[in-house]
């Protein structure tokens, strides 16, 4: 059992046990409660499932170790306290938990977002009432599963497909695109060159235009090309501080051209990871490139390095004070072709993806009204 002072589940198990005894309890009787307080306390700690109970003045009687983890509570703070009363701010129509759930109403499978400070979790709920022998209610319990994973990986299979559909298309076309982008641009260079020695200036404007749009043409190309047939990963054991100590001054020079201060937090040792340099590099110098331009009125870009025990995997956060993505948005930024960017082509972030998860990493991201957090998640 636990160690330190009875919790409110025990003390309500000893009194239904003792409402249930007769003059004098059993051996075996009391082995039974004993069994019974071992399970509701060990089931509460270890279960891997967050639990509520919830009496029938709607406070919260007792709550699991993974539910307080998942929700970002402390079991000191919240139990005693109202339901309603834990959600802060939050406008009643979006809590998760409604009081309509102690006159009976089942939920199952109800999904629903959480924000815990950085971190947002995907979670599925079920709840329902528990009655006495009478039927009456007694109280209602929650319980709800994290399946970010599950989720994070449904939408990925789903990237996949959409980027492998757009790779065949590239596949088949990009060279024949090419192959007239070179032509049109030597022809142009040539122009562009007479045009000059002429003096016509204005011109020549008109065709650095011209250049300009070709090169965008040619990246866009480059970037279904890789789509198409992803580079040849180079997989070395190496260290992400490191890597990333030879990138921070080409964020640096990128930063102060918006008026970004940029911050490396590196706290403890990090062990070394199978990954490919360069691919990593890219990854890091596109989402910090991606942070600053949406700090248009300047602000902070911190990059944090830590270790995360519990998937055997070391987190590169990379943060910015930005304006934040909007909840609808969130989910779609890793979507081929989806940009907020006036003239971006949607396919940063996709091929981001697909480096970190051919490296068996993932990357997820969190907004929540100030700022915007991407993690980078490489396995050691």
């Amino acid at each position: 059992m636990r160690n330190g002072p009875t919790t409110p589940l025990e003390e309500a198990v000893s009194k239904l046990a003792e409402g249930r005894r007769t003059p004098a309890p059993t051996p075996g009787e009391r082995d039974a409660v004993t069994l019974l307080q071992r399970f509701a306390d060990t089931f509460l700690r270890d279960v891997n499932l967050g639990v509520l109970l919830i009496d029938l003045q709607f406070r919260l009687v007792d709550i699991s170790d993974t539910a307080c983890k998942l929700l970002g509570w402390s079991r000191e703070q919240v139990v005693n306290h109202r339901i309603n009363e834990l959600f802060g701010a939050m406008p009643k129509e979006h809590h998760p938990i409604k009081r309509s759930l102690l006159g009976g109403v089942v939920v199952t499978n109800y999904a629903f977002s959480w924000q815990n400070g950085t971190y947002r979790h995907e979670l599925l709920m079920d709840s329902n009432v528990v009655r006495c022998e009478e039927g009456h209610i007694l109280g209602a319990y929650v319980l709800f599963k994290d399946v970010t994973n599950l989720k994070s990986l449904e939408e990925q299979v789903q990237r996949n497909d959409r980027l492998a559909m757009v790779g065949q298309i590239a596949a088949g076309t990009a060279h024949e695109i090419r192959n007239p982008l070179t032509s049109i641009k030597g022809f142009l260079q040539m122009f562009k060159r007479t045009l000059t020695e002429r003096g016509m200036n204005k011109e020549v404007e008109f065709a650095d235009i011209m250049l300009t749009e070709l090169n965008r043409i040619n990246e866009l190309v480059g970037e279904f090309l890789l789509l198409s047939k992803p580079k040849d990963l180079n997989i070395e054991q190496l260290r992400i501080e490191q890597v990333m100590e030879e990138i921070v001054p080409i964020i640096r020079n990128e930063a102060v051209m918006h008026n970004v201060d940029v911050r490396v937090v590196h706290t403890v040792p990090l062990p070394p990871v199978v990954a490919d340099r360069e691919m990593l590099k890219q990854v890091f110098l596109n989402i910090a490139k991606n942070g600053i331009e949406a700090m248009v009125d300047g602000g902070h870009l911190s990059i944090y390095l830590k270790i995360d025990e519990s998937c055997k995997c070391v987190l590169v956060d990379i943060h910015d004070s930005g304006p934040g993505i909007p909840g609808f948005l969130v989910d779609k930024i890793f979507d081929p072709f989806f940009t907020t960017k006036p003239n971006g082509t949607g396919l940063g972030l996709s091929v981001c993806q697909r480096i970190i998860s051919d490296m068996g990493g993932g990357i997820r991201v969190a907004s929540k009204g100030y700022g915007t957090t991407f993690t980078i998640a490489i396995p050691y």
